[in-house]
């Protein structure tokens, strides 16, 4: 692939930008500096650096984020900052995506990606991939809310009830919850409809992906990581 090309496929702006940064030897390639912006490389385990940074070439790339509470899923935030201001910019110009969206209050694992397969694969409720949440309740726990939960309850504008497919008390006010819809608010109006109130709601886990054991390096709030294969495997895609 020619170096200009290759620049802008990943991220770095269009064919005259990239063009002009190579001629002006802001880039390296596999270490070595290179002006050429027709020069053509095999993009296989190739790395290039530009200000500093080295970067690997991938066809498309898969992300992990550790998503703080005060970030909206969105490029267009209304009344926090974008989420996408989280991760740096070449990936967010050659068009990673959320996998679904969390709440501006809710904080846990969001996974993105470019690959539109691969988030419509883990996206669509069709797929029934579970997601895994923690969620901090305003009165105290009453013990038929699990079983509740695992039954179904009625949600409003819902033809049928939508049942959880694990639900366990933590604590006198914690609930670990795991479904396999999108629904809006979906969590929340759950918790409600079986006579309690989530106060504060975590994302720990996308299918066997999770933020609280070894499948993910640890991760702060705010963090990022690029998944490799044996993540998306325990996503159950493979590419």
């Amino acid at each position: 692939m020619q170096l200009e090309r290759l620049l802008q496929s990943q991220g770095f702006g269009s064919r005259k930008v990239c063009r002009q940064r190579i001629e002006a030897g802001d880039v390296r390639v596999n270490g070595a500096a290179c002006r050429d912006p027709q020069a053509d490389f095999d993009t296989a385990a190739l790395t290039f650096e530009i200000d500093g940074d080295v970067w690997a070439y991938a066809e498309h790339v898969y992300l992990a984020l550790h998503k703080p509470a005060g970030f909206e899923c969105t490029h267009q935030p209304q009344h926090h900052r974008s989420v996408y201001t989280l991760l740096p910019p070449p990936l967010v110009r050659r068009g990673a995506q959320s996998v679904g969206r969390l709440d501006a209050d809710t904080t846990g694992l969001l996974l993105f990606s470019d690959d539109g397969r691969f988030i419509h694969a883990l996206a669509s409720p069709k797929r029934r991939v579970a997601k895994h949440y923690r969620a901090a309740l305003k009165h105290p726990f009453d013990e038929a809310l699990p079983g509740k939960l695992l039954a179904g309850v009625l949600l409003t504008d819902e033809p049928a009830p939508l049942a959880a497919l694990a639900a366990q008390q933590l604590d006198t006010r914690t609930l670990a919850l795991s479904i396999d819809q999108g629904k809006y608010h979906q969590v929340k109006r759950m918790v409600a409809a079986a006579g309690n109130r989530v106060e504060a709601l975590h994302r720990t886990g996308f299918g066997a992906l999770s933020l609280e054991n070894s499948s993910l390096p640890p991760l702060a709030p705010g963090d990022w990581c690029y998944l490799d294969k044996n993540h998306l495997a325990l996503l159950g895609y493979r590419h």
